[in-house]
Formats: C-alpha cells, sequence, structure tokens
C-alpha cells in the first residue's frame, strides 16, 4: 500500500462513563474497580464488596458528580481528548507526511478492540501507544498496556509496537506546566501565598511494593518548582483522590486545603499536573469540592490552574514525545 502511514500513533486515557447517569457510571465503575492493577483485593473477597456494597451505593452519588461537569460534547476527558488527538495529527502532518492518532480508553468507549478495527482498514503496521500519563504507576499506564495487550490476544497480526512509559521530567512537559502557571499569574497580578501541586493518590502500600509513581510526583514538582523559582515554604505537593480505608501517599490534597484556610491565607492555586485533560477529579473534585474546604475553613481566594489540555504548548510536547519515540520509522 504506496499510501499506507509509516505509523500510527495510539493516544491512551483512563474512560469515562457514555453518560452522566447511574446505569452508565455503574457499568463503568464495574470495568474500572474490577481491574487487579487499580485493586489488588483478593477476587472473592473484592467481588463481594464490589458487586454487593460499591455497586449498589456509589453510581447514583458519582453520578450526580458527573452531572455537574457534563458538557454538550459529553464528558470533558473525552471531548478535550479527541481535541489532543486532532491537535496533534495536525502538528505531526507538518512535516508532510499523514500520520493518523487514534484516542483509546483503558476503560469504557473508545475500546482497544475499536481502535484495533480502524488500524486494520489503515493497514497500520506500527504503531505507537503514548499514554497520557507523564508520571507511571502500575494502577494507570501499565493497565493500560494490560488492556492493549489483551485486545491483541485474539489477533493473528499484530503491529509493531513501541510504548512511552513516562515523560515526568520531559523538558517540554515541564515547559508547558510553568507556562500554564505563569499565564495564571499574569491574569491575577501575580502568585498566591501557596502554589498546590496536587497529583492523583494511590495506595501506600502500592509504592512500598515498588511503585516509582510518587518519586516521579516528586520529580516533576521538584523541576516545576524549580523552573518558577519558587522557593520550598511557596508551594507543596499533596495527593487527592483517595478511596478505601488504607493509607494512601500523603499529604491529602484536602486535609492540606484545610489546614491553609483555618490558618487564614489569603490566596492558594492549585495545580493537578498529572492529570493531562480536564476530568472529574480537577473540574468536580479541586474546582467545587476542595475550594469549598478550603474557604469553609477560612481560606480567602482559590484557584484552580486548568489543565494543559489541548494547548499549543501541551500538543507540542505531545509532538516532540512521538518524533522521539518514532525514530526510523519515517518511511513506511
Amino acid at each position: 500500500m504506496s499510501s499506507r502511514p509509516p505509523y500510527a500513533v495510539l493516544l491512551m486515557n483512563l474512560g469515562t462513563p457514555e453518560a452522566p447517569t447511574p446505569q452508565a457510571v455503574r457499568r463503568y465503575l464495574k470495568e474500572f474497580l474490577w481491574d487487579k492493577r487499580v485493586v489488588d483485593v483478593a477476587r472473592p473477597l473484592w467481588w463481594l464488596i464490589l458487586n454487593g456494597i460499591i455497586l449498589r451505593t456509589r453510581p447514583a452519588r458519582v453520578a450526580r458528580n458527573y452531572q455537574k461537569v457534563w458538557t454538550e460534547e459529553g464528558s470533558p476527558l473525552l471531548s478535550i481528548g479527541r481535541q489532543q488527538a486532532e491537535g496533534l495529527a495536525q502538528v505531526l502532518s507538518q512535516d508532510g507526511q499523514k500520520i493518523p492518532v487514534f484516542l483509546g480508553m483503558t476503560y469504557g468507549e473508545p475500546s482497544m478492540e475499536s481502535i484495533g478495527r480502524e488500524l486494520r482498514k489503515s493497514g497500520i503496521e506500527r504503531l505507537l501507544v503514548l499514554p497520557l500519563y507523564p508520571q507511571f504507576s502500575a494502577t494507570t499506564t501499565a493497565a493500560a498496556f494490560d488492556r492493549l495487550m489483551k485486545s491483541l490476544q485474539a489477533c493473528p497480526h499484530w503491529p509493531e509496537l513501541r510504548l512511552i512509559r513516562d515523560y515526568h521530567q520531559h523538558p517540554a512537559y515541564i515547559e508547558a506546566l510553568a507556562l500554564s502557571v505563569e499565564q495564571h499569574w499574569q491574569s491575577q497580578g501575580g502568585p498566591a501565598d501557596q502554589l498546590i501541586l496536587s497529583f492523583h493518590g494511590i495506595p501506600q502500600r502500592y509504592a512500598e511494593q515498588g511503585d516509582p509513581y510518587p518519586r516521579h510526583c516528586e520529580a516533576t514538582a521538584a523541576a516545576l518548582a524549580q523552573r518558577l523559582g519558587l522557593s520550598q515554604d511557596q508551594w507543596m505537593l499533596t495527593y487527592q483522590s483517595r478511596f478505601g480505608r488504607e493509607p494512601w501517599l500523603q499529604p491529602y490534597t484536602d486535609e492540606t486545603l484545610e489546614k491553609l484556610g483555618k490558618n487564614h491565607t489569603a490566596r492558594v492555586d492549585v495545580i493537578c499536573p498529572g492529570f493531562s485533560a480536564d476530568c472529574l477529579e480537577t473540574l468536580e473534585e479541586i474546582e467545587e469540592e476542595n475550594r469549598e474546604i478550603f474557604m469553609d475553613a477560612g481560606g480567602g481566594a482559590f484557584h484552580y490552574i486548568p489543565a494543559l489540555n489541548a494547548s499549543d504548548a501541551h500538543i507540542a510536547l505531545l509532538s516532540q514525545l512521538v518524533k522521539q519515540h518514532a525514530q526510523g520509522w519515517e518511511t513506511p
């Protein structure tokens, strides 16, 4: 096929319910929370907990939260992901070759199987896989790779694969984060009293078993603070979105903001560097829930700095990652 692209790119993210309804959320949570990468409790016990308690009580509440952030284009994570894929394809095509960019989800739609059908129709023989998780964790990046490999189990013909593990210290990533913070500061007349760098948490036990995620988060935070010229007392790294009763990575974002509020901190800015696209955990948990925690405790102004989303700096970073890892694949 003379018109066959030299390779394709697969962007991967966590996933989203198909609709902000209890039924759709239940289907999504059932797939997501059954993954051993996410919850490693013994299967018989976890089946009872998941099906007997969580999937009976949690979907309605989570659906109400999704309804707060749902847009005309659907889930923010999915609509922004499509913008990211389209933007990356446009930048990659500027070199004279059309490089297809697909968006797939670890859980829900678009599924790996649906992407596989599109790849076969396009005659793709080389696939560069880029999970949109800057920091590696077995709960996210490895789970995405697992899902991809599972989708290929029934395929007699595989494409050549290259997997990008992480980019937590990539200069273009740190620069994109710094630019987003600086643009926010310009709009607000200067830095806040505290810049909170909130990352999604994982159980502390996972880190003790060897998951490098907290080290990656710490490296990202330190690099960003250095690029912004912040002193140690001007910023803090925290972890959000804990689930269940066992200890997760600390300090916790909500407890940190409550303490800052009780100390009558005049202004805090919060950025979530581990989220490549705004979603429920940023738009509802941080922008709404944690804002309320901080202000109810006595804090002043609260600002959430949006994720990189489909910004020019983010698309430029993704383009650099693709070109770096696709070397040698310039011709079909």
